[in-house]
């Protein structure tokens, strides 16, 4: 079936106001936006809904009702309470959105199957450890449908057109970008089992500190504010090579815990770091949301990794004695 993607701005722009301060041509990203924040009652949980910022629906809303002239939430103890024009608002959307999901159902079945080339730009731990896989399983049921996948753990600018499809680590995803939040990825620090350290991080054991081009900056902050330079045994630019010099006993590392987690020769020091949380994200740019194979891929996507959520917010694992 096809989805209606969420949008990045309301209506595309500023817009003449008509007698009386209501405005000629709402859009249903307009009514969409304003029954997100009533089923979710809270900017917050709206923005989840809608894959974008907090600070971005507190601004929608405003030059909503700017439009349309008139308060449509009310803020008490329960959240977000529709006023009279916001329920009036929100049963016209409701019956906006069945009318879709009808138009949905009558054309899946004539829905072009996605074709053409898709560059997928991924953080290298995830795409090492998850996305083989899961383009695997995508091209078997959409042949027509080549996967070019780039990891990097730069920021590559999905404006610039070069890049359809990011799959990324961020807790604050650019406004020109549309997507979905995932889930939770957290970090911890391990060493080797059988390795004489403590399991208190400021105990003076060697460390595996991040190269040059690694990613996150948190992770280089907590490093630099918690082990000292001496400390550094050596260095690397990618999360895999970390854990397998932690393997081999050169240090501890800060890894992601899917990476951590996953070999048994590996214990913790600690519990993961909230300081270093940070979403996981698929996003696209806002021109290609509606391109059939970026949509079919975000859907397919997202949906698989939320199988590894376990994994990825750390859940798999216990803590060291």
């Amino acid at each position: 079936m096809a989805k209606i993607a969420a949008p990045h701005g309301v209506g595309g722009g500023e817009r003449r106001p008509v007698e009386g301060g209501m405005n000629s041509d709402l859009s249903w990203d307009e009514f969409r936006l304003v029954k997100s924040i009533a089923d979710a009652r809270s900017l917050a949980g709206a923005a989840e809904r809608l894959g974008v910022n907090q600070s971005t629906v507190y601004r929608r809303l405003a030059a909503v009702e700017a439009a349309v002239g008139a308060r449509l939430f009310d803020r008490s103890r329960a959240g977000y309470e529709p006023t009279s024009a916001g329920e009036d608002m929100i049963a016209l959307a409701a019956t906006m959105a069945a009318s879709i999901i009808e138009f949905e159902r009558r054309i899946a079945g004539r829905d072009v199957k996605p074709t053409g080339e898709l560059s997928v730009t991924v953080p290298m731990g995830v795409g090492l450890h998850f996305m083989p896989a899961i383009v695997a399983q995508f091209q078997a049921s959409n042949p027509g449908v080549i996967v070019e996948l780039i990891l990097s753990n730069q920021t590559l600018d999905l404006s610039r057109r070069g890049v359809d499809v990011a799959v990324r680590l961020t807790n604050d995803p650019p406004e020109t970008l549309v997507g979905r939040r995932i889930c939770t990825a957290r970090w911890c620090v391990y060493r080797r089992r059988d390795t004489e350290a403590e399991a208190d991080t400021t105990e003076p054991f060697s460390f595996i500190g991040y190269g040059d081009t690694l990613a996150p900056a948190s992770g280089r902050r907590w490093i630099e504010a918690n082990v000292d330079p001496g400390r550094i045994a050596a260095k690397a630019n990618s999360a895999h090579c970390m854990l397998e010099l932690a393997l081999q006993g050169v240090g501890a590392a800060l890894l992601p815990c899917f990476l951590g987690d996953r070999s048994p020769d590996l214990v913790r020091l600690g519990y993961p770091l909230p300081e270093l949380d940070a979403g996981l994200w698929t996003l696209t740019h806002a021109d290609l949301r509606r391109a059939a194979r970026v949509r079919a891929f975000m859907d397919f996507a997202a949906a698989e990794l939320q199988k590894h959520r376990r994994a990825i917010e750390g859940e798999d694992s216990s803590v060291m004695d």
